[in-house]
């Protein structure tokens, strides 16, 4: 789908030096982002004297569709990319323009983590437009009646998953780990040791040892073994659905989660009457050296490096995240903005849900080392997640698991040198 936003060159006055020019800006999402996104060209046109041509759809074929205008230079000027597909498009930072020689974007909204995100071989080649991490949500309303406290630690944790099966009885489950919830918790586990991501940027190889990963993965299998969480086995037994359609967990019998923090309402609306969910920080192991929060962009903005005028593709870029007429157009329509001028102007405008909010600054002020967009490389994500599943089921050890997982990752990685 392709349209034409049209705008009135009376912007032309607050285009400082930049002529008018037109331009192409391309997305995905639903009708709600897709109606704002063209307001908020409408506005940000209008303001700096341009003409911005919109072409959107859903996120099916996006991929595709995108793979091929980049492989010929006929991408848009400003783009919205997956933040995962940053290595296919710019592996060493140069695939797109680099936003930090662009005067128009005031990069001082994001900060130094966020911006280490979409930093590659020292270009910014691309802009958060929100920031995704996961946090930990536990039912409070559950907890209180066993008479536990919310903790905040790993090994308080695990008293308080036995003091609740003691307290509620055998079917509670303190905590919900399977599929990539489970890896994540893996990964957490390892990077609170070892203060390191899953790939090293140095060398483009697995940070971790064997034995760093084995003991994490030994972690995830003392969470099955003292009841805290449901085997993938039962789990699967069970027809493997998803948390939030279960009756356990809107009941409160399955008491807390590992979950994305703009995903609170998905879990909190099915909560049966009385029963609340609360988000944490991580949990920390002993020994850690680093909260080890897993914090990524989740979508971007960047600026083709064919476009004819970079810097009229940045005014239009910056207005859209930084100023009033693009920030009131997006709305929350992206989750939660990344920069910091706009989240203030939404929450003060209450247009934010203050849990979200609340996750959402947990995430911000937790501390981790960057994470690698190959986390979620395809292959790599499957490859770790069918080894943790024959480890689950008693076909693997620890070790065995964990020197698969760095052998196949380190294979996906070597593709990329």
């Amino acid at each position: 789908m392709k349209l034409m936003t049209t705008t009135a060159l009376v912007g032309a006055l607050c285009a400082g030096t930049v002529q008018a020019a037109e331009l192409r800006m391309s997305w995905w999402g639903g009708d709600d982002r897709h109606t704002a996104t063209q307001a908020g060209l409408e506005a940000c046109g209008a303001k700096h004297g341009h003409e911005i041509s919109a072409e959107f759809t859903g996120f099916d074929g996006y991929l595709e569709k995108l793979t091929t205008q980049m492989a010929g230079g006929t991408e848009a000027d400003i783009v919205q990319v997956n933040w995962p597909w940053m290595p296919l498009f710019s592996r060493d930072g140069t695939g797109f323009a680099d936003l930090a020689t662009l005067e128009a974007i005031d990069l001082s909204q994001w900060s130094e983590a966020q911006l280490a995100a979409t930093t590659e071989g020292g270009h910014v080649h691309a802009l958060p437009v929100s920031t995704s991490g996961r946090v930990f949500f536990f039912n409070t309303t559950t907890l209180a009646e066993a008479g536990i406290e919310p903790p905040t630690t790993w090994e308080g944790f695990f008293s308080a998953a036995a003091t609740l099966r003691e307290t509620m009885g055998e079917e509670y489950r303190l905590f919900n780990a399977v599929k990539e919830t489970a890896q994540l918790l893996v990964t957490l586990h390892a990077v609170q040791q070892t203060g390191k991501d899953l790939v090293d940027p140095e060398t483009n190889r697995v940070a971790w040892s064997v034995e760093d990963l084995a003991d994490a993965i030994a972690f995830y299998g003392r969470m099955v073994e003292t009841g805290a969480v449901m085997s993938m086995e039962d789990e699967a037994a069970e027809g493997n659905v998803n948390l939030y359609e279960k009756q356990a967990w809107s009941q409160g019998r399955i008491a807390g989660s590992y979950e994305w923090d703009s995903t609170y309402n998905k879990y909190a609306d099915p909560l049966a009457e009385g029963q609340v969910i609360d988000s944490f920080p991580p949990l920390m192991t002993e020994g850690a050296v680093t909260e080890g929060i897993y914090r990524k962009p989740s979508m971007v903005f960047a600026v083709s490096r064919n476009a004819d005028d970079p810097e009229a593709a940045a005014q239009i870029l910056n207005c859209l995240l930084n100023e009033p007429e693009g920030i009131d157009a997006l709305g929350d329509t992206r989750g939660v903005p990344a920069s910091a001028v706009a989240a203030e102007r939404l929450i003060e405008a209450g247009t934010l849900n203050p849990e979200i909010v609340k996750a959402s600054n947990i995430v911000a002020e937790a501390e981790g080392p960057t994470v690698s967009p190959f986390n979620e490389h395809p292959e790599i994500r499957s490859d770790f997640l069918a080894t943790m599943e024959e480890y689950a089921y008693g076909l693997l050890d620890a070790q065995d698991a964990a020197e698969i997982i760095i052998d196949n990752t380190n294979k996906v990685l070597a593709k990329f040198d």
